[in-house]
């Protein structure tokens, strides 16, 4: 492409766009039909210019006048409550069942290796030489050790917030990390996945299992499943960076990223009922079986407002992405 005879041809067409941004709100029904014209056919020039010959000094003036045309074609707009109510009743929701298909492997398969990781430390005195001198080991699991004691060795409020701010810290590992060919977010499952196979082979090995069981399973259920949502939506996000499908690879990550960003505002909020179920359920006074059973209430809650509200959503067409408003503008690849 001749670059000099391009910009001869449509110099005029930018120069009437910038006209029609400068004059603001001043423009009347057909200036503004104009505009939407000018501002297509002009982000569709900068995308050629941009792949055919690229000039800095003029893509640098026509990436600034599409934008200041995008920002005139499709206003601002401030977020409000309701925004926020549509993410929690509809964004959010669509957004874990639509990713369904990763987390639930991403659970069931994460599980097995724990519970597997678990047995084999039970099975093998050597092992658990490994881990420790018999008597740090027997101080652990002993009734009242420390195994017991580590959900009441703080105030339960700070206790809370501090478990609180772990595991959302861990989620959005998971959930920023994946864009790393997923193998990232593979190692934190398996850390998470290993310190509870050390517990559950420990307190096995020691006959107490089902008082470890008593002690994880209130806030455990939830909590897992919430580091299952954020590995799976991680390992999403790597996948896409192989194979984005139908759209570019930018494309396909800028929407999965969104979405991504997404969940991770809503699994903190899921992480802070855990660690509120961890910071006063689980060390309180409670039968067992009551501490269990807030768990299994919690659990059970949280997958009837993914498969009711997120469900009902996703049919509706809910991705979990931002509105096409506030998306950034892609710009055509045709004349």
């Amino acid at each position: 492409m001749d670059l000099d005879v391009y910009v001869t041809a449509h110099r005029a067409e930018w120069e009437r766009l910038d006209h029609l941004l400068r004059r603001g709100g001043k423009l009347s029904g057909a200036e503004a039909d104009e505009l939407v014209a000018l501002y297509q056919r002009t982000a569709t020039h900068l995308s050629l210019i941009q792949s055919s010959s690229p000039d800095p000094m003029l893509t640098a003036r026509l990436t600034q006048l599409v934008a200041r045309a995008r920002a005139t074609v499709t206003g601002t707009r401030r977020a409000s409550w309701r925004d926020a109510l549509h993410f929690l009743t509809a964004g959010f929701p669509a957004a874990v069942y639509r990713s369904r298909r990763w987390w639930i492997p991403t659970a069931l398969l994460s599980t097995l290796v724990g519970v597997a990781i678990g047995w084999w430390i039970a099975a093998n005195p050597e092992v658990q030489a490994s881990i420790g001198a018999p008597a740090d080991l027997r101080e652990m699991t002993r009734p009242g050790g420390q195994y017991e004691t580590y959900y009441s060795s703080h105030p339960a409020a700070s206790f809370a917030a501090q478990v609180w701010t772990n595991n959302a810290q861990a989620a959005a590992l998971c959930l920023v990390l994946g864009a790393f060919l997923c193998v990232p977010v593979l190692w934190i499952l398996f850390l998470n996945m290993l310190n509870l196979g050390v517990g559950i082979g420990l307190m096995s090995s020691a006959g107490r299992l089902d008082t470890f069981l008593g002690l994880i399973l209130p806030h455990g259920l939830l909590e897992l499943t919430a580091v299952f949502v954020a590995a799976g939506t991680g390992l999403r996000l790597g996948w896409t960076v192989i194979d984005p499908g139908p759209m570019t690879r930018r494309a396909a990550l800028a929407q999965q990223g969104r979405a991504a960003v997404g969940m991770a505002i809503g699994l903190a909020l899921v992480l802070f009922v855990s660690g509120l179920i961890e910071g006063f359920v689980t060390p309180s006074g409670l039968p067992t079986w009551a501490r269990i059973a807030i768990g299994i209430i919690a659990e059970l809650a949280f997958l009837a407002y993914v498969y009711v509200l997120g469900g009902r959503a996703a049919r509706a067409g809910e991705t979990g992405d931002v509105d096409i408003a506030d998306r950034s503008a892609e710009l055509p690849t045709a004349a």
